[in-house]
């Protein structure tokens, strides 16, 4: 018989876990609710959930307090980050300080599910999860998140700060298919479809740096008519 994956959803809104938790039940979780950051706390130190599904704001501790702590406990649970807040730099300090992924609210409920999904699928059996990895590879290409540096073959690759953040959402997302729209916001925060193409030349710049052959990529693909996919295997250094 195949577990059922338990999601814990955190929010002080009933509104919210009451139409999400009935979903995600009928999507095919367990699903458990917390409307505190304690409650949550406590919730994973007792039986750890295979995901948690974590409001930024939250009475008493905050979602991203309730991140940090369980990152300092090395507890290594899945945790996708809810908030209201789009700004990149928020997204990009969530993201380092251990969120594997990060939906903005108002959000499509089934986005959400394909989020949970797409973690779930990614989750490592032993060792640390790419989100909380400092040091990633892929091959010969390893990037240092700590210090925002990237080495090809041993030696430094230099790529602007934009290029640098793309690559390490889609070393954390690998084998996931990410159109331009959902880039632009990951990583630029931006929700303007007019400028995506800020997304074909930051990839580019990747894909010169880093393949062997940029005409003929093997780590970025492009999937026709959506977007990319990192399809190297990416594991923690």
């Amino acid at each position: 018989m195949v577990a059922v994956p338990t999601i814990l959803l955190v929010d002080d809104e009933p509104a919210i876990t009451e139409n999400l938790a009935p979903l995600l039940r009928r999507a095919g979780f367990e699903v458990v609710v917390a409307q505190s950051g304690d409650e949550a706390l406590r919730r994973v130190r007792a039986i750890p959930p295979d995901l948690v599904v974590l409001d930024v704001l939250l009475p008493g501790m905050d979602g991203r307090a309730v991140l940090r702590q369980l990152r300092e406990e090395r507890r290594q649970v899945p945790i996708i980050l809810l908030t209201q807040v789009g700004e990149s730099g928020e997204r990009a300090m969530a993201l380092e300080e251990g969120a594997d992924d990060y939906l903005n609210k108002p959000f499509d409920p089934h986005e959400l599910v394909a989020r949970i999904r797409a973690v779930l699928r990614r989750r490592p059996t032993t060792g640390a999860s790419l989100a909380t990895a400092q040091r990633l590879r892929s091959g010969d290409v390893v990037l240092d998140r700590a210090s925002q540096r990237v080495f090809r073959n041993g030696s430094e690759v230099l790529l602007t700060p934009r290029a640098t953040v793309l690559l390490a959402y889609f070393m954390t997302h690998p084998d996931e298919v990410m159109t331009r729209e959902r880039l632009l916001e990951e990583v630029w925060g931006w929700a303007f479809p007019a400028g995506t193409r800020s997304v074909d030349t930051r990839v580019a710049e990747l894909r010169r740096a880093l393949e062997e052959n940029s005409g003929s990529p093997e780590l970025i693909t492009t999937v026709p008519g959506v977007g990319y996919r990192f399809t190297a295997r990416v594991e923690s250094a």
